[in-house]
């Protein structure tokens, strides 16, 4: 059996984890290979049944909300789809992003044929720090610059965030499908690994059944704050970064 999910919150209704980096929310034909879900893992580990009511790609890590009976993956999934569930996403981006930026930018499904419509699509981006290394991935330039963003989206679509910040010409550092390889491959030996460098940091909705305000958090904070997740610990190092950090990191 795979090593138990970290259990962030949990009722008779309701179950939140932390979904490590590298893993399916469930089984697919498109990577018929791996080996670790979070769905049968957390079936397993709680010894019933739960419904998935929403996704997040195997790359990225992070609060990942699941039903624990039918009516309750009803009621989730109705609050997905009316858009009342809040979600913020933390990304390591390419370059200086903008101070705050809004992208209201359609998307076609990524298996849809060309002439498909493409969906609506929006997310609202806030940076919150620029990073500065002292070395030069470009030789045009004496250092190189990323950003760290926060990402809201007000709508689901397949791989929105990271399609979005590709929109905006500041691609996520580690997307091997949306970003630059050669770029990608410099920061991993910068930072000693490869890896997305995106990350659900938190939902916040209304209880399906109780009428409570929930807000479900992965754990990260500013540096210096404790992380409870192993996973973690690559955005933890990543933001207590001596030196290169310009701006404030307040995640």
């Amino acid at each position: 059996m795979n090593n138990p999910l970290t259990v962030l919150w949990r009722d008779e209704h309701l179950v939140a984890v932390h979904k490590p980096a590298g893993w399916l929310v469930h089984r697919t034909g498109l990577d018929a290979g791996e080996t670790r879900f979070v769905l049968q893992t957390l079936r397993d580990q709680l010894g019933q049944l739960v419904y998935p009511v929403h996704r997040l790609d195997k790359g990225t890590c992070g609060v990942l909300l699941m039903a624990l009976h039918p009516e309750a993956a009803r009621r989730l999934a109705q609050a997905f789809e009316q858009h009342t569930v809040h979600k913020r996403y933390l990304a390591l981006v390419r370059g200086w992003a903008p101070e705050a930026a809004q992208v209201d930018h359609a998307l076609r499904p990524d298996d849809a044929p060309p002439d498909a419509p493409a969906q609506p699509a929006q997310t609202d981006f806030k940076r919150l720090a620029c990073l500065e290394w002292p070395a030069a991935a470009d030789t045009r330039h004496p250092t190189t610059r990323a950003s760290l963003v926060e990402a809201m989206p007000h709508t689901g679509r397949r791989h929105q965030i990271r399609r979005h910040l590709k929109h905006l010409a500041h691609p996520i550092i580690g997307d091997a499908t949306h970003g630059k390889g050669p770029l990608n491959r410099w920061w991993a030996q910068q930072l000693g690994l490869q890896r997305l460098w995106l990350h659900a940091q938190s939902l916040q909705l209304v209880h399906p059944f109780s009428g409570e305000a929930l807000h479900l958090h992965s754990g990260l904070h500013a540096p210096g704050a404790t992380v409870p997740h192993p996973d973690l610990l690559d955005w933890q190092r990543l933001l207590q970064l001596q030196g290169v950090w310009v701006g404030q990191a307040n995640g």
